[in-house]
């Protein structure tokens, strides 16, 4: 935003500190205006013809701006994208242990990428993989929604996997319990 000096229009369209409309005038006047209540000029639509400018207090006008942003900010949940990865020939123990890992993520909110990598000729038996995931997938169907079907990318497939809409609804009723007890 351009402010006081820095306006390169030769004519404004003046709007006073409480929104009332003061007119065109050429920008002399409009910063004479300003000056007078001890406020800045600010040019609000520098594309309008004639521009529009403000009379307001700048530095507070910045510091209101940071503050809805940091506002915003913080009632934003990031959700990441992580990954999990197996392979084709692994035991059914470590299998049940990185669902649970997978369970845990997803209960978190972020969405998970479980991949399968082959390794050397295990290229060859890509139903072995294709096994994994259908079955990763349909263990975890309660908690998680299937984003991306499960696909080859170089050696390795893997399958993409979000909460689910139940799961988020309890993730919200969760976070409105913290804010009402804090």
């Amino acid at each position: 935003m351009r402010v006081n000096e820095r306006i390169r229009a030769s004519e404004v369209r003046l709007v006073g500190n409480k929104g009332e409309q003061l007119g065109v005038m050429p920008l002399a006047q409009a910063l004479e205006t300003a000056r007078k209540h001890d406020l800045d000029l600010v040019e609000v639509a520098a594309t309008a013809v004639p521009a529009v400018c403000r009379i307001l207090n700048y530095g507070k006008y910045k510091y209101e701006q940071a503050k809805k942003e940091r506002e915003l900010r913080k009632r934003q949940k990031v959700s990441l994208l992580r990954e999990v990865r197996l392979r084709p020939k692994i035991d059914n123990h470590d299998f049940e242990a990185k669902i649970r890992k997978v369970k845990k993520l997803l209960d978190g909110g972020d969405k998970v990428k479980v991949t399968v990598m082959f390794r050397g000729r295990e290229i060859t038996h890509l139903e072995f993989g294709w096994k994994l995931l259908q079955r990763s997938t349909e263990l975890l169907k309660e908690v998680a929604s299937v984003e991306r079907q499960p696909m080859m990318e170089g050696r390795r497939m893997n399958v993409l996997l979000a909460p689910s809409s139940a799961q988020k609804a309890k993730m919200k009723e969760e976070r409105e319990e913290g804010v009402k007890e804090a």
